[in-house]
């Protein structure tokens, strides 16, 4: 098994080329399910998480071909073979979840199995169930697969859901585009993933409107068409690389950045002592003087500070001047990278959804463990910032997330490898 050796090396200067986002990047996927006519998405990003997603839509039958070295995916669904979701393929990846909108839209069935893929928490498919019920599905759990119909197609309705879920106000919204009539849904997710999702859509001939807001509105078509759409820039990505100027100084320039996508993350950072500022390419960022001062972090839906960005963050914290506390709202066990920053000297405390952490002057290289994919990433940004050689194991979690983590921060001057396994 792999692992990632980083040593402390000192401040980094230069330039990181942000990729495509992984989790927009495999909501627009099984929108391919949608349409006879083909669907091209541009800037992809190039992880195990893509790979995953297209064997899924290919045991469906959907023809995928990946160009351009993977960061053009060509997708049609014309011929499908398949309306189940197997176990096998479904429980590497959360987001295979996905397929279940869009086939009970265009086939009026659909059997998907119950999803895996994380270890930060349950993330239960009852807000899915309740928003395609609400569109007149029959959906039946049986085997640990959904079993959903839709005699006579799915209808237009006005839905609530009880948490702003971004999985299910996906689902929901590609499934409402084939329904008949209009659909409401109230407190919608309003991540730049579903905005990105809506464009693309809209692309295909789909009538939606309100996007960005917790108010969605659909009017059903009788088909979608082909389209290119280009996927909008990872925002957690973007996080995770303006935390490494932060944590150990210099100055770098993230290509392809928007303010808009990080604007709650930027303020943090601000508040923190690290000066953001967009420019022509991306964002540039740098700390402003000496260590950080420790700032406190709940997490909430956007655009309120990701979850995706709490373990990243926590990394910073650990050598901050001051105590801070961060609140995890989203997910339950979503501190299990805690342990393993204090092996590396950290003082951190957890109780329940909550972590006290009191900032320490350097820390300590060790070796340490990934728990899931943005613990991962944030062991490495300790390991940038301490003292010693740090030795990051399980790191296949990674690859799910970063695409050449490793070429990526060794051209800003971080002194880091991958160690293959035996």
């Amino acid at each position: 098994m792999d692992s990632i050796l980083v040593t402390g090396n000192g401040p980094l200067n230069g330039q990181i080329p942000i990729a495509g986002a992984k989790n927009a990047c495999l909501t627009l996927m099984p929108a391919t399910l949608l349409s006879e006519e083909p669907l091209t998405l541009t800037n992809a990003p190039r992880l195990s998480d893509i790979k995953t997603m297209t064997a899924l839509l290919q045991s469906l039958g959907a023809e995928v071909s990946s160009l351009q070295d993977g960061q053009v995916l060509a997708m049609s669904s014309h011929d499908l073979t398949s309306q189940t979701a197997d176990y096998e393929i479904v429980r590497k990846m959360r987001a295979s979840n996905l397929v279940l909108g869009p086939l009970l839209a265009r086939f009026g069935q659909a059997v998907v199995s119950l999803p895996g893929g994380c270890a930060i928490g349950a993330r239960p498919m009852d807000l899915h169930v309740e928003g395609l019920e609400a569109l007149g599905a029959e959906i039946d759990l049986k085997d640990g697969y959904l079993h959903a119909k839709a005699t006579g197609g799915l209808k237009g309705a006005v839905h609530e859901m009880r948490f702003a879920s971004v999985g299910a106000t996906e689902n929901i919204v590609m499934a409402a585009t084939l329904a008949k009539g209009t659909t409401v849904l109230k407190n919608a997710a309003r991540e730049p993933e579903i905005v990105d999702l809506i464009e693309c859509l809209r692309k295909m001939g789909a009538q939606i409107s309100g996007e960005g807001t917790s108010t969605i509105e659909i009017q059903g078509v009788d088909r979608l068409h082909g389209a290119t759409h280009q996927v909008v820039t990872d925002r957690i990505e973007l996080g995770t690389y303006m935390l490494a100027p932060a944590m150990c100084g210099g100055e770098v320039e993230l290509l392809g950045g928007r303010m808009s996508l990080v604007e709650s993350f930027a303020k943090k950072l601000d508040a923190a002592g690290v000066h953001v500022e967009e420019t022509r390419s991306g964002l540039k960022v740098a700390r402003k003087n000496g260590r950080v001062s420790a700032v406190d972090v709940v997490t909430e839906p956007f655009p309120g500070f990701p979850t995706d960005l709490q373990a990243q963050m926590m990394a910073l914290m650990c050598t901050a001047e001051g105590t801070s506390v961060l609140e995890e709202r989203i997910f339950e066990n979503r501190f299990m990278h805690a342990p393993e920053l204090v092996r590396m000297g950290a003082n951190i405390e957890v109780h329940g959804g909550t972590a006290t952490v009191t900032g320490v002057e350097r820390l300590k290289g060790a070796p340490v463990m990934a728990t899931d994919l943005r613990a991962s990433v944030s062991l490495i940004l300790a390991g940038m910032a301490a003292e010693g050689e740090t030795t990051v194991s399980r790191v296949y979690h990674l690859d799910r997330g970063y695409e050449h983590v490793v070429r990526k921060l060794e051209g800003v001057g971080a002194k880091i490898e991958r160690i293959k396994g035996q």
